[in-house]
């Protein structure tokens, strides 16, 4: 038995829920991830942009302050991660 690495980066509760929830979505805001997550708005804003930084997920924000709205999608390279990472954790299993 082999057991692949898993990626630190998905191999965290809140970034998994967050890149779950995109790949079955066009996209998602800011409101509807953080009711789906029960995350807090900070918590939820960290992950958010870590997942930006890796390439996972692309960010739109409009507007500033209260009236501003912010809209995610997963990217092509977060799709590719996230399914490798569902292999790699699957690997544990076979």
């Amino acid at each position: 038995m082999e057991f692949k690495d898993l990626n630190p980066l998905l191999h965290n509760e809140l970034r998994l829920r967050i890149m779950a929830a995109l790949d079955s979505l066009d996209n998602a805001d800011f409101v509807y991830l953080k009711d789906l997550t029960k995350a807090t708005a900070g918590n939820l804003s960290v992950q958010i942009t870590k997942l930006e930084e890796a390439g996972y997920i692309k960010v739109s924000r409009s507007g500033e302050g209260r009236g501003s709205h912010t809209v995610c999608r997963i990217t092509k390279a977060g799709i590719k991660a996230l399914q490798d990472y569902q292999r790699a954790l699957l690997s544990y299993f076979s």
